[in-house]
């Protein structure tokens, strides 16, 4: 059953109740009270320009738990010797918007609508949206932002316009960072060749509800 939110109250139905393709409620906005409500309930929202805004709570999510991430030899020489400079939340709206500009295979558009980006923005400039920064000879090549939650850092997308440079990001926030899980919400060959595993939501959950966060 597909929930409509109400326009005046910021609340979510039950993550359990989410259809079987992880659809849960259509509606409402993107406020950071609602977009932070919705994180911290394992919600997420993913919308075309011509939609109404969708939420979803897949019933099992794609994860890397960064103490397992792979790093091939070929990654390992890359890290150590392509040359490439690794910063974090210096170019949050530059790394969102080539995330919204990359060709996706089978995706005609994006989902990173001008609206998410302001969004998303927004939730930078209050502490909880970061981003990962892959710079060649002072060049922004890759790239990757997302959501923290307690240690859990919910990743919402990629970029790279340089071989290997998205991997460097993730690797980079998986070996320099202290979160526990870090949530790549869906499934693809390239996050699972990097170590991606799926678990099921109370187990997801139980991060996100973690004491020590």
């Amino acid at each position: 059953m597909v929930f409509r939110l109400p326009d005046d109250e910021i609340v979510f139905p039950n993550p359990e109740l989410a259809d079987e393709d992880g659809l849960l409620a259509i509606g409402g906005d993107l406020s950071a009270e609602r977009l932070i409500l919705a994180y911290q309930h394992g919600i997420f929202p993913w919308f075309s320009d011509d939609d109404p805004i969708c939420w979803y709570s897949p019933h099992e999510r794609c994860v890397i738990y960064p103490d397992k991430v792979k790093v091939s030899k070929s990654m390992k020489q890359v890290l150590k010797n392509g040359g490439f400079k690794v910063t974090t939340d210096q170019a949050f709206e530059k790394v969102i918007a080539n995330c919204a500009k990359i060709p996706r295979k089978d995706q005609p558009g994006t989902w990173i609508t001008k609206e998410m980006q302001a969004a998303y923005l927004n939730l930078h400039q209050l502490g909880w949206a970061h981003s990962v920064e892959v710079w060649k000879d002072d060049e922004l090549v890759g790239g990757l932002y997302g959501i923290a939650i307690g240690n859990v850092f919910c990743g919402e997308s990629m970029f790279s316009l340089m071989s290997n440079a998205s991997k460097v990001a993730l690797i980079f926030l998986c070996q320099q960072t202290n979160f526990k899980l870090i949530d790549c919400q869906l499934p693809n060959n390239h996050l699972l060749s990097l170590g991606a595993e799926i678990i099921d939501r109370e187990t997801y959950m139980s991060f996100l509800n973690r004491n020590d966060r």
